[in-house]
């Protein structure tokens, strides 16, 4: 069984299950896949997030605001420790800065990301991180708030080697998603051949970033099959010993899984 590390089910179109989400969830299953993260972007879709996980042992859930989330409630280190004492709750984020969507005084970018780590470190739950092109800053704010006492997953991972060394030196994880799969992806897949066996996650994000062959096409968990494919070709290993060790590596980072 595999598990998909960060996707957003409430985002997700329910056409090709009827619209029935527990259909959804039985048939993900019956394709290999075990467990389900699903990941908060803000404070006003949580609720609704949170309320489609009941019930459901293979789904866990974030809470954080997405860094590039504007005009929404600001969370607190208080307001974000409170809801990680739900059981549900394995992560805080998805957190971190993102300078390709957002332009200006990015101060309030800074500050949103430095107090989701220090709601990470104050529940002692792990981090999940968003990065783009922003890697000099990311890292260095992880540093200073001292993220690695909690670790955490740089999630969707886009950069370099380099950048994956430097997070690993920091106590996070690295997740693929489906870009990894595609043609101009050379520098990720290097990194995906480089990352330590007890340190590699995969995702799908979806409903964004479908893997080859569905690029293109609204993307859903049962795809992360794809990814884990592409993955275990590049570290010529088999399909099968991808699954367990990313299973593994989930279950050491967020602690739960079905």
């Amino acid at each position: 069984m595999l598990i998909d590390s960060h996707c957003h089910l409430d985002r997700l179109d329910l056409a090709p299950y009827g619209h029935d989400f527990s259909r959804f969830v039985q048939e993900t299953r019956e394709a290999g896949v075990g467990h389900m993260l699903c990941v908060s972007i803000s404070l006003e879709a949580y609720p609704a997030m949170r309320a489609l996980a009941e019930g459901h042992d293979a789904i866990s859930v974030s809470v954080g605001v997405h860094p590039n989330e504007r005009d929404c409630h600001e969370p607190s280190v208080e307001d974000l420790v409170e809801r990680a004492t739900d059981p549900k709750v394995v992560a805080i984020g998805e957190t971190g800065l993102d300078y390709f969507r957002s332009e200006g005084d990015l101060a309030w970018q800074h500050e949103r990301f430095r107090t989701h780590i220090r709601a990470a470190r104050a529940a002692g739950k792990p981090l999940i991180i968003h990065t783009r092109e922003s890697r000099e800053d990311t890292l260095r704010i992880l540093e200073e708030e001292g993220a690695a006492e909690v670790g955490g997953v740089l999630h969707c991972f886009t950069e370099d080697w380099e950048t994956a060394r430097r997070a690993l030196d920091l106590n996070f994880y690295i997740s693929f998603s489906g870009i990894v799969t595609f043609r101009n992806a050379a520098q990720i897949q290097d990194a995906a051949r480089r990352v330590p066996d007890d340190r590699f996650l995969v995702e799908t994000d979806s409903p964004y970033l479908a893997p080859i062959p569905h690029r293109g096409k609204p993307n859903y968990p049962a795809y992360v099959r794809h990814v884990a494919e592409f993955v275990a070709d590049l570290r010529q290993t088999r399909f099968e010993t991808v699954c367990e060790l990313s299973s593994e590596n989930y279950r050491r980072l967020f602690g739960t899984a079905a």
